[in-house]
């Protein structure tokens, strides 16, 4: 932190009798991320905040625009470092359905896309819960979670090839099945979680330091909570049940059988909480994933047009070998229009606006990124608060700043 005898926002313009302007970040380890946050305070108080983003900018979204729409993939799971796979799922839908090929999509796919989608909402929110442990103190849940995440960072790999982007979720279906092993790997974490669970529980819900950081903390009403346009866990703490999996199911998941958890403290406390929910009813749908796996089949479309055709068939056919001339070094082109699609990250609703005018590369490319729109409601949350609970403030909304920065 550094004091400021200036202030350096619009919004926070005067001060007066002992109020003093601080400058909370960029580089403060709490922000989780390269966010400024000026403060008003009084002594410890918090009288008025304003966010400073901006830090991070990428320009991801204007990139996009000057990629092939298969090389866009690559930078948008980057949005989201922490959960990459969610904002590829959520642009191949947006994709899929410009060129109208959603319902051709194979069942084999849907379930894979579903089964990774959920094993990054508990890779996420493992993150989220050792970091924000560790902004109170808590070192040892650090360990817990981040031993069970890279569990699943082993599947992404196995499945994809890489750990942090694998790019395995495409438009079409994914890039190739399931490798041998990777099934029982899967029976291996569902085996672990409920224990590992009982241990995470154990030592934080109960826990009465944790609790007297974040019971009454940042407390967000339902109505504050819509107003400021929140959604996952930040909006469900607040008792408002809004899941996109439930009110725009996509990919199938009208199918699984799982609950949107929800609370009505709206305090830190019950963001905690609903994340703990949340990572158990992710459980549910994977272990109802892995039965439908069992059934083999395709996993992406019979197009040649649209997706590569195997590389084993180049050498023996010229069709596939200018087809696959065609789809590396031009892409392909996907009819004009414009699009919305959302998803349920493990941030909140994740959406795409995506417009084509008929090229081989997006026109427009749009997002509704969940962090940037809950980071905001800090500015009506923090107010009479101390500082110290604005670390807590910020850790229970589990910003991620590839987004608010894009």
């Amino acid at each position: 932190m550094s004091l400021s005898t200036t202030p350096l926002t619009p919004e926070i313009v005067s001060h007066e009798g002992n109020a003093m302007v601080l400058s909370m970040g960029p580089q403060h380890p709490s922000t989780h991320g390269v966010l400024q946050i000026m403060l008003e305070i009084e002594g410890e108080n918090v009288i008025k905040l304003e966010p400073e983003i901006g830090y991070l900018h990428t320009g991801i979204e204007k990139n996009c625009e000057n990629l092939f729409w298969s090389q866009v993939q690559t930078n948008v799971e980057r949005m989201d470092y922490l959960a990459p796979s969610s904002n590829a799922f959520c642009y191949v839908l947006a994709v899929e359905k410009l060129l109208g090929i959603t319902d051709a999509i194979p069942e084999r796919a849907q379930v894979i896309r579903v089964l990774q989608a959920e094993l990054t909402r508990i890779a996420s929110h493992c993150v989220q819960l050792g970091t924000h442990a560790i902004d109170l103190g808590a070192i040892s849940v650090f360990f817990y979670c981040f031993d069970l995440r890279e569990n699943i960072l082993d599947l992404q790999e196995a499945a994809g090839g890489a750990r942090m982007h694998p790019n395995y979720l495409r438009v079409g279906g994914v890039n190739g099945d399931l490798p041998d092993g990777y099934l029982e790997r899967v029976d291996a974490l569902i085996a672990k979680f409920p224990g590992r669970m009982r241990e995470l529980r154990g030592l934080l819900q109960a826990n009465p330091i944790f609790q007297d950081r974040t019971i009454d903390v940042g407390y967000m009403s339902p109505a504050d909570a819509v107003s400021w346009s929140v959604t996952g866990p930040p909006l469900r703490a607040s008792g408002v049940a809004y899941d996109v999996r439930k009110a725009l199911p996509y990919s199938g998941y009208e199918h699984y059988d799982f609950d949107v958890p929800t609370r009505t403290d709206g305090d830190a406390y019950a963001r905690f909480l609903v994340r703990l929910d949340e990572m158990e009813q992710s459980l549910r749908i994977i272990e109802q994933a892995r039965k439908k796996l069992n059934t083999p089949g395709p996993v992406v479309i019979d197009d040649p047009k649209i997706v590569a055709p195997p590389k084993e068939t180049i050498a023996l056919s010229m069709e596939a070998l200018i087809h696959h001339f065609k789809i590396v070094s031009e892409g392909f082109r996907v009819p004009p229009g414009d699009v919305y699609q959302s998803v349920e990250g493990p941030r909140g609703e994740l959406g795409y606006y995506i417009v084509s005018n008929g090229e081989n590369r997006p026109y427009r490319l749009r997002t509704r990124p969940p962090s940037m729109y809950n980071l905001q409601c800090l500015k009506g949350m923090a107010p009479g608060n101390l500082i110290a609970d604005l670390v807590v403030m910020i850790g229970s909304l589990d910003p991620v700043f590839g987004e608010v920065d894009r």
